[in-house]
């Protein structure tokens, strides 16, 4: 088992419609992660502004705040500290590769942290185009398009790939073997989606002892 593991893409709040627990940390310690990369709820489903404002208050060094972006044509870019953000480009009904998203991702200099449901591969290289710094973590990318995601990681060399959902047989393990453990990012999307699973998938890789290790604390990327 790895000694220090990270999830780089959990939630910390209320999820609508769901009796889900608000507070991630006790279910932290009971699987052993022991830091969470967080996105509040509110920020996702209802208020950014308002959901940012509680995550940059946690005061949790375990919590490290990952606040959604949302690009407004005329508000100032934000002023965050923060290593990552989130973007919702389907969900919040923005363009990824409009101008104003440009400009707000060229001045923050962060990682931009993306569902795959929420953009496409085309637009994910188009950004790669127009900003070739930017580092991108892929959320959620299934293993059902890993020819795609294969693709795009071969394409992209700052892409990372969160590996919670790719629970197919040997799939992490042939993206490792393909793109490099250093490229991949152990991650839940709990409490909306399982963590037990990844967590389970984490600690029966096929692969050396230093390469689970790097995936469990980020990758090269946190």
């Amino acid at each position: 088992m790895p000694e220090f593991v990270v999830d780089a893409h959990r939630l910390i709040g209320p999820v609508p419609f769901d009796d889900l627990p608000e507070d991630p940390r006790p279910e932290m310690d009971r699987l052993g992660v022991h830091q969470a990369y967080v996105t509040h709820t509110l920020a996702l489903y209802s208020d950014v502004r308002a959901g940012n404002e509680a995550l940059l208050h946690l005061g949790d060094p375990r919590l490290v705040p990952v606040p959604v972006l949302l690009p407004e044509s005329f508000e100032p870019v934000p002023d965050w500290d923060v290593p990552m953000v989130r973007i919702c480009p389907a969900r919040h009904r923005f363009e990824l590769t409009g101008p104003t998203a440009l400009r707000w991702l060229a001045a923050l200099g962060v990682t931009a942290a993306v569902d795959l449901d929420e953009t496409s591969p085309g637009q994910l290289l188009a950004l790669a185009r127009e900003l070739p710094e930017q580092r991108i973590l892929l959320l959620n990318p299934g293993y059902r398009r890993l020819r795609a995601i294969g693709e795009l990681m071969a394409a992209i060399p700052n892409l990372w790939l969160e590996i919670g959902t790719v629970n197919t047989q040997r799939g992490v393990e042939w993206l490792a073997g393909h793109y490099g453990a250093e490229r991949l990012v152990f991650g839940t999307g709990a409490p909306v989606m399982d963590d037990c699973g990844p967590r389970f998938l984490l600690d029966h890789l096929d692969l050396p002892e230093a390469d689970v290790a790097l995936i469990a604390s980020g990758g090269s990327l946190l």
